[in-house]
């Protein structure tokens, strides 16, 4: 039997997406990269943007054609909208020849979903919300010198843009010893990079029973692990974000030197109407810590432009802010509304061609400090896991984030190499093995 997986969003879908592929092996299945030729399709969803969401449609769309050439295909849709309660009976008018549907939740129970199909029991679906974590389900991996592993589970941030604690639930931790044994496993089993996900990594542990489980001591316990050589995570809140967690950082030997910390917005205006918790000073006052005490690093973040309500010079305040603070790079968003969130029904909604126009502006200034930034570097020498090889290129990423490209041999990947910088560009560093 063959299976076909196709996944959408974050790195937490990617890491739901391996202990899919683990319980269809137990299954019986063997992945394939062919739909045509597979007898079971799941698609792994992501709900953060409508762009998301339609391409989904659009893709289960192009899967009828298969159900109807093979009516004993199974399709399912699982991850973060299939989480979404109106998703149901939408998908039941639009996509009727869908067979399952799973939510964030209830991944274990996919395996006993799939022979209830395969047994004649029809359409099934189960998106019961739990606050339950199910240790020890089997995961394969793509990359085996590189693991993602989970330390906490949905979000308590509620900003008022997004779905997540709709989809995911409140915030859950792992425990601490379970996730230290998870990451000697995956360094036993070859990984020299280790990436820890959380909605907000900076409260892990504050739910447990374990009051001295914290995210700065996972990541000083993490450090110790021999044969380990990268930790990263992703990511952390600037509301919760303390000096604690730079002193880590800064006294570890493996811990990147990068810190990805969302601003969304320069307006204290708009920080207040996402209910972010934070203001522009709070969040400058971090921005200089960092610096201060860790000089070396580097500084990414996300921002979203034309939330409800941004004005021409809420904008400003969010350019004026990228400029202050140089980040090495920004994930930039247009707002996107979705259902059930409260910025959804906000008055002054912005139209979309203003958005589209603010975020080339946004687009542009932040590409300016990228590049020079980047040239900055020439000649430098960075550390660089090298993680794919195509036509004698390989590409990896250096202990800031930074994607570099350099020349060197397809047995490479996997392998960590000292390049020296030779052609800084915007996005990326090219450069050359030492």
């Amino acid at each position: 039997m063959l299976a076909y997986l196709e996944t959408f969003g974050c790195q937490a879908n990617e890491r739901d997406s391996e202990t899919i592929q683990g319980m269809l092996q137990q299954l019986g299945y063997e992945m394939t990269q062919d739909a045509a030729a597979a007898h079971l399709i799941l698609l792994n969803t992501c709900s953060i943007r409508e762009k998301a969401e339609q391409k989904v449609f659009s893709r289960l769309g192009t899967l009828r054609k298969l159900k109807d050439e093979k009516p004993s295909l199974i399709i399912g849709l699982c991850g973060c909208m299939a989480q979404e309660k109106d998703t149901i009976p939408h998908l039941r008018r639009r996509c009727p020849y869908v067979d399952l549907v799973i939510g964030t939740h209830r991944l274990h129970r996919l395996p006993a979903m799939i022979r209830n199909i395969q047994g004649g029991m029809g359409f099934q679906c189960d998106i019961e919300e739990t606050g339950e974590i199910i240790e020890g389900l089997p995961a394969i991996r793509p990359y085996p010198f590189k693991a993602l592993i989970n330390i906490t589970y949905g979000c308590n941030n509620f900003c008022t843009y997004c779905i997540v604690p709709y989809v995911r639930g409140r915030e859950r931790s792992r425990g601490l010893a379970a996730i230290l044994e998870e990451s000697r496993q995956r360094v036993a089993q070859g990984a020299l990079e280790i990436m820890y996900l959380g909605q907000n990594v900076n409260t892990y542990g504050r739910d447990l029973e374990d009051s001295a489980a914290s995210f700065e001591q996972l990541l000083l316990e993490a450090d110790k692990i021999e044969g380990l050589q990268r930790i990263r995570y992703m990511t952390s809140h600037p509301r919760d974000f303390n000096d604690s967690l730079i002193d880590a950082v800064c006294a570890s030997q493996h811990i990147s030197r990068h810190f990805h910390l969302p601003v969304q917005s320069g307006s204290d205006q708009i920080l207040k109407r996402m209910n972010r918790g934070y203001d522009r000073g709070r969040y400058l006052e971090l921005v200089r810590k960092i610096k201060a005490k860790a000089p070396e690093a580097t500084l990414t973040t996300d921002i979203i432009v034309g939330f409800p309500g941004e004005t021409e010079a809420d904008f400003l305040d969010t350019l004026s802010l990228v400029e202050e603070v140089g980040f090495d790079a920004a994930f930039t968003f247009m707002y996107s509304p979705r259902q059930g969130t409260p910025a959804a029904t906000m008055p002054d909604q912005i139209p979309l061609r203003e958005k589209k126009d603010r975020l080339h502006r946004l687009m542009d200034a932040q590409a300016a400090i990228s590049l020079r930034l980047h040239q900055a570097m020439l000649g430098q020498s960075v550390s660089v896991l090298a993680e794919s090889y195509e036509s004698g290129i390989l590409t990896g990423r250096a202990e800031g984030s930074q994607l570099v490209h350099f020349p060197g041999p397809d047995t490479g990947v996997g392998t960590f190499f000292k390049v020296r910088i030779t052609e800084p560009q915007t996005f990326l560093l090219k450069g050359e093995i030492v």
